[in-house]
Parts: C-alpha cells; structure tokens; sequence
C-alpha cells in the first residue's frame, strides 16, 4: 500500500496542515478526528468520540493530548490551541517533520532538535477505544514527555461552556477514572509506563475556526484530567489508552497488529473481486479502506450482529437511502457480501408502509421516513447483492418485503407518495416536506422541494420493476405484473424528454408544471441498470450534464445558467442549505456521471479518467478518504463533511463496473 504523506511544506504551513484532516473509526458509529496540524478546528474533533448506543449516542470524552518534550534541557511545546481572541498557543505544528497515513492510521514525526519523535493513533476495532503510541525513533539523550489529558463530555453535536462544572477525576491503574456527573458512564486514560498525577483544571475557551465559518457556537472548554509525565530513549515508546472501559494500555501492540492485519484482509478480499487490482490505480486502494469506516454495528433486540452505514463523518448518522446507494461500492465491489446481506436484513426489519426510513435520529427516537426514493435504491441494492452472489435463498427471504414496496407505491403511501395510473410513473410531495435526495429544509423551507414526479423517481421506479421481473423466477413467483407496470413507466416515461432544450425536465406535474432545470438528475435514467431511455437521448443527457454540470470532482446540484444558482457552499446554517442542491457540486454524482458516459459512448477508459480526479481529494480535505461536496465555481473547494459514504462507495463501484457497463445498452426494455 503506498503511503500518503506531507512533509514540511504543507506541515509547516498552518492554512495547509489545518485544511487537511485524518479520521480513524471504531466500526460503532464512535470515531476520532483532527486536524494534520494538532489543532481543534470542529466541535466534531477530539481522540475519543464514543458510540454509547451504537451507531449513535456520540459523545466526546477525550478532546486532545497536550505534549511538551524536554531534550537536552530545552522543552518544545508539540501542542497548537487556538484561543478566543485568534492567537495560537503553543504553535506545535511548527515542529511536524512529516505526516502521513500507515494504512488508516495516522502518524506524525516532531523533529525536537536532533531527535525525532513518533506519534500514532489508532482505534480498536468493535470498541470505544483509542491508542496512542508515542516513539523516540532518533536522538543523543532520552526525551522526557509529559502529555497532559484534556477531556470532555458533550454530545458531539455541543460545545461546552464549562462554568462551575466538576467531575469526579480519581486515580486508576496506570492513569485516571472520569465520572463527569451522576449517571454519565464513566471513561479512563492511562498509560503503560511513567507517572500519572489527577487534575482538575478547565482550559476555557477553545476558539473553533471551522465553526466560525459555518455561522455556528465557536468556543469549547476542556478540562485537564491528568498529567503524565515519562522518559523516552532512543527506539523506546509508551502507549496510551483512552476507553468507556478499564483497559490495559499494553494491549496497544496487539490491538496495532490487528489493525494492520484487518486492513491486509480488506485489501486481499477486494482483490479477490476485482480482477484488474493489479492494474487498479493508488487511489482505488485507499478507498478500500475508506470503505471500512463507514460500516457500522446497528444492535437489535432480536440482532445483535445487525449492522448500517454511516452517511458521513463527523457530523451525519446512518440514513437509509445513503446506505442503500453506497452499499454495492462499499460491500459487494470490496469482496465482502456478507455484510451486504447483513445490511440488506437489518434494514428489512424497518419497512414501514413500503418505505425505508430516511434517518435514524441520533439519540434514538423514531426513524423518519422522508424518503421516496431509499425503497427504490433498496430494491437495486438487493438485486445487486443477488447478481454478485447468487444467494437465492436470502432473495426468497427478502422478496415479500420488495413486493410491498412495490404495492405501497401503487397503492399510495405516506405524503402522497403513489403511482399515477395516468403515466405509470410515481408522484409524491407535500408542501413543506422534502423526500428526494435534494433534501434541504431550513425550519419551514424546503429549498428544493420537487412536488410532482422527480425524474430519478422515475428512473429508480423503472428500473425496480424490471429487476423485480428478472428476479422473479429466482424467487419462484410471477413477475409478469412488474413487466407490465416497467412498460407503462417506459412508456410515461417519454413525457421527461423536452424537446426544445434537447434534454430532460427535472420534475414533471409540479405545482407550477413541468421544471425544465438542469440539475443531474437525469443521470440515474442513463447509469441504472435499467434505463428507459435509448442510446439517442442518453447521448444527449450526458453532453448536456459534461458541459454544464461538471466541476472536476463532482457534478453541479444546478447548473450555472439557471436561475438561483449559488457557487460557493459557506455561511450561516441558512446560506449553506440555501446553496445545498443550487449549485453545490457533489463527489458521489462523478461515479453515477462515470457510470452514464461509459454506457453512452461505451468507452471504459474514458469513463475511468473522469474518476482520477477522486485520486487529488483524497489529499484535499480529510486525507485517506473522500468528501461530501465542493463549491460549484472554481477552484471548487472542498465543503461540507469530509468524509462521506457514497462518495467513496461510487468510486469503487463506478470503477470496478466500468467496463460492464461500456457494453450493457439501451432500448426501452433493457
């Protein structure tokens, strides 16, 4: 695996270490997050962000480790806090030799004089725990470190303004016990060698450069729970542990050991599904790896081994149609369809009037169910897993539930979600509720509300009732009725095209008519499996989406010509979501674009070079992995979470299934 790494030159320039982040997970939904410079930037950074009810219940408990080295009598302060007033002390990034990613795990070397001083950081994988190792790799004389423990416990979405706040901080084997009140869990640090002293000290008012720009609450306290202080020499190391448990911080080597060998195995398996790994470029592999984070354990009563996707890191949850589009790219092109099956059952079991819930709440309430197109995507997903694996049985299992999606949608479900029998095609919207993926609301406004008949709706529609024929007879029932309904939606489906601008309308029968705004949504009619439109018009869709949707790594929400468009992503909550789907440019769409132009031109390679540009974001924002938007105007700056599932699930998968999808055709009944 080829390393990704900077050195000094991005290392030793705040603006660039600060914009690039790393992110480490814990298969729970709980993870760890920063910034390459040491600084705390988002509300969302810290070592230990625990799952307490997974995938959600996140809670920051361990925020950061302040580290001074004394060598050769002089101390070098490794830390960078940013206070309240904008000043920056200490400024430890000054002291970064080099940063880089060993497999997922990040490393930083400190050049203290002539002595070089490793840190890494990993979690354990199926635990609320994290590792941080600490190496003399060089010097003339050993290094004294004394790393003080700054913790917290927020939810993750909070900031803290600590006030009068104290926890009960006692001393515990190798460290410290954290109660931070009355029926809070409590969480330990220790280390596995030197002293450990409890404190009880608040460092207030952290300032938080990226909240500031998001219009957002910007200063956090954390208080200081223990000093500890150890003497390094030359090819020694002291491990830490931060955990909801007691943990042995001398379990570090193996739980490093298993990591590394995790991660061997993800590559092994993804090789064992892609036959040109080989030729497979750098970028595919780290995506691989991006793919594991984002699987995550979803506990039921009646399951316990019931797992989900998490949208996006640091702030998103597992939402249903996010993990439904990301699950072929993260699973099944990665050489792991058990989880796909695991996946595909768990979220069986949260069909609810022929619907997926759009998301789970993160502190466990309901789900909602503001979605019209996650049962449509689930439907390609368990067709997906079918054609990849051949399981029968599990699609015999599953099949009742896809036939009531089927039946809810004619027979009309939840906010007028049905099938018109006018044009076969599905309506669904209500004023003030957003149920496609262009789903931004500030309080009561739906930026993009798509009343009438979206046409992705269309697409997915279409293309559910020709997998469901095809499938069918596989799950020993007749499919003849799905045929007919895929003719009349093919058939209906003619309405889209508009033939004074030369391409598709983006919603049909809306409150004010058919909208003829170019948005890429149009795309999905060309890159699902099943597409109602012929080579022509898929020709043409593409041109028009290449022209004026493009926007290097990703697709435009809106294209600039139109009316509304915004170009930069930034603000306040309102202007953010004000430009959400107005322009925004979205990484996930370059796959589905890929996926369309390698169909309509049937050139593999062409569609392959689209995706090199997903190889310079995984240096761009968090590095090793792949991001949520950028801005629709150049140089498109990378916005939003940093990490997110279907961005990097469609890089694989769109990918992998180039050269299938170069020869797959056309014709109204493909």
């Amino acid at each position: 695996m080829p390393s990704l790494e900077f050195g000094r030159s991005t290392c030793g320039n705040l603006a660039d270490a600060e914009r690039r982040e790393w992110l480490v997970t814990n298969g729970l939904g709980g993870f760890a997050c920063g910034t390459i410079a040491g600084t705390l930037t988002r509300r969302y950074h810290g070592l230990l962000l625990a799952a307490l009810k997974p995938p959600v219940g996140r809670t920051l408990m361990l925020a950061a480790f302040d580290e001074i080295a004394r060598y050769l009598g002089a101390a070098h302060e490794l830390a960078a806090n940013r206070w309240r007033d904008g000043t920056l002390a200490p400024r430890g990034y000054a002291y970064i030799e080099r940063f880089r990613l060993d497999g997922s795990v990040p490393v930083w070397e400190y050049a203290v004089s002539d002595a070089l001083l490793e840190k890494r950081l990993w979690m354990d994988h199926g635990s609320n725990t994290t590792f941080v190792r600490y190496t003399q790799l060089r010097g003339q004389g050993g290094i004294e470190l004394r790393v003080r423990a700054l913790a917290n416990y927020r939810d993750f979405h909070a900031t803290t303004r600590a006030g009068d706040w104290r926890m009960d901080v006692s001393a515990a084997a190798g460290g410290v016990r954290v109660e931070a009140f009355a029926g809070a869990r409590p969480f330990y640090i220790a280390a596995d060698r030197g002293g450990c002293a409890p404190l009880h000290e608040w460092y207030r008012d952290f300032r938080l450069v990226r909240e500031t720009e998001r219009g957002l609450d910007d200063l956090d306290d954390h208080l200081c729970v223990a000093e500890f202080n150890v003497t390094l020499a030359a090819g020694e190391s002291v491990n830490f542990v931060a955990s909801d448990r007691a943990r042995d911080p001398g379990q570090a080597t193996g739980s490093l050991q298993r990591q590394h060998e995790r991660e061997l195995d993800l590559v092994k398996r993804w090789q064992g599904v892609c036959f040109e790994a080989a030729q497979a470029p750098a970028w595919l592999r780290w995506c691989v790896l991006a793919a594991d984070q984002f699987v995550v354990a979803r506990p039921l009563h009646d399951n316990p081994a019931a797992l989900s996707v998490i949208a996006g890191y640091p702030w998103f949850g597992d939402w249903g149609r996010d993990t439904m589009i990301a699950l072929t790219g993260l699973t099944l092109r990665t050489g792991r369809p058990e989880i796909a099956r695991t996946i595909l059952t768990t979220f069986a079991a949260y069909v609810d009037g022929g619907m997926l819930p759009n998301y789970f709440p993160d502190s466990g309430e309901t789900p909602e169910y503001n979605t019209v197109d996650a049962a449509l995507w689930y439907v390609q997903a368990v067709a997906a897993y079918v054609e990849a694996t051949g399981d029968t049985a599990t699609l015999r299992a599953l099949f009742p539930v896809l036939d009531g999606i089927v039946r809810a949608y004619c027979a009309g479900t939840r906010f007028g979600i049905h099938v018109d029998p006018a044009d076969g095609l599905v309506y669904a919207g209500e004023p003030g509720v957003q149920l496609t993926w262009m789903d931004a609301k500030v309080g009561d406004w739906v930026v993009t509300p798509r009343i009438g008949k979206p046409i992705e709706i269309a697409a997915l529609w279409y293309n559910a009732l020709r997998q469901l024929a095809a499938l069918s007879p596989r799950a020993g029932v007749d499919g003849s009725l799905y045929a007919q309904r895929a003719d009349a939606a093919a058939a209906g489906f003619e309405r889209y095209w508009n033939a004074e601008r030369g391409y598709c309308y983006d919603v049909l029968d809306g409150p004010g008519g058919n909208d003829p705004s170019l948005r890429p949504n149009a795309l999905f009619a060309v890159s699902l499996p099943h597409s109602p439109l012929d080579l022509e018009r898929s020709r043409a869709v593409v041109r028009v989406c290449g022209a004026r949707l493009f926007a290097s790594t990703g697709m435009r929400s809106l294209a600039p010509s139109e009316p509304g468009y915004i170009g930069t992503y930034g603000g306040s909550p309102r202007g953010r979501d004000g430009a959400y789907h107005q322009g925004t440019s979205w990484l996930w769409l370059l796959g589905v674009f890929a996926t369309a132009y390698a169909r309509a031109y049937d050139d593999a390679p062409g569609a392959r070079r689209f995706l090199d540009a997903y190889g310079d974001a995984l240096e761009g924002q968090a590095v090793g992995t792949l991001g949520e938007i950028a801005d629709g105007d150049a140089p498109f700056t990378a916005r939003g979470a940093f990490a997110q599932a279907w961005s990097v699930a469609e890089a694989i998968r769109a990918w992998h299934d180039a050269p299938r999808w170069a020869s797959l055709g056309f014709g109204a009944r493909s």
